[in-house]
């Protein structure tokens, strides 16, 4: 799963427990009745599932919306999105350096899977982001949706420094080799503290399947890297 899938299924999370619940409406309880706030006025209960061994419940529609879980997205979630979305640029930049830097066909391998899974991440974020707004003012020095704009890159943890980058730039065969799977390695682990961050702080269903995939492929690639180095 890329984590243009994880959003669309996280985009759909808050709608599954409601999904769930109405599946299941007009369901009768163990006795064969009704529940209380049944068909006497017309309308469906809604059985709930308890956890495991719970009986179900059953609500009104009224009850169901109130008790189905606020997802709205917090500070924590705005600032993941839009942190990453610089965070995953900057690996763009230097991984589509090594198709004429590297000598390592695993490093070209490696650099290219990187691009193609971060790429479509940007996209799934920048929608998350067209979807959520920041409330007005939030967003200042954080670049607008694209989250380009006067963003500190040493604020976010395994950002390269722009000498780090020329380094990169000017570097050949086995050196750029060394010093991106150095850079990168460094990267990714930086990614995984801001997912860590997202996944203890944020609130929205969407952003936490982003960060939790980040959490898998990034590991991933991080012992791949070290295999490589």
């Amino acid at each position: 799963m890329d984590m243009a899938k994880g959003l669309l299924r996280g985009l759909a999370g808050a709608a599954v427990v409601s999904a769930t619940l109405l599946a299941l409406a007009g369901c009768q309880d163990d006795d064969g009745k009704t529940g209380a706030n049944g068909a006497k006025d017309g309308r469906n209960p809604v059985i709930a599932p308890g956890r495991p061994g719970e009986r179900a419940r059953t609500l009104s529609p009224e009850q169901a919306a109130r008790e189905r879980p606020d997802d709205t997205p917090n500070a924590a979630d705005q600032t993941y999105v839009r942190g990453m979305i610089e965070h995953h640029r900057q690996a763009l930049t230097m991984s589509a350096l090594a198709p004429d830097r590297a000598s390592a066909e695993a490093v070209k391998g490696l650099a290219e899977r990187i691009a193609a899974a971060q790429k479509p991440e940007i996209g799934a974020m920048e929608r998350w982001l067209a979807r959520y707004p920041a409330p007005s003012g939030a967003a200042a020095g954080t670049g607008g949706t694209g989250g380009t704009g006067g963003h500190d890159h040493g604020a976010m943890p395994g950002m390269a420094t722009e000498q780090q980058l020329k380094e990169l730039a000017d570097a050949r065969g086995t050196d750029f080799d060394r010093l991106f799977l150095k850079l990168m390695t460094a990267h990714h682990e930086g990614a995984l503290k801001m997912a860590g961050q997202a996944l203890a702080g944020g609130n929205n269903v969407a952003v936490e399947e982003m960060a939790t995939e980040v959490v898998a492929t990034q590991t991933a690639e991080i012992h791949r890297m070290r295999a490589l180095g």
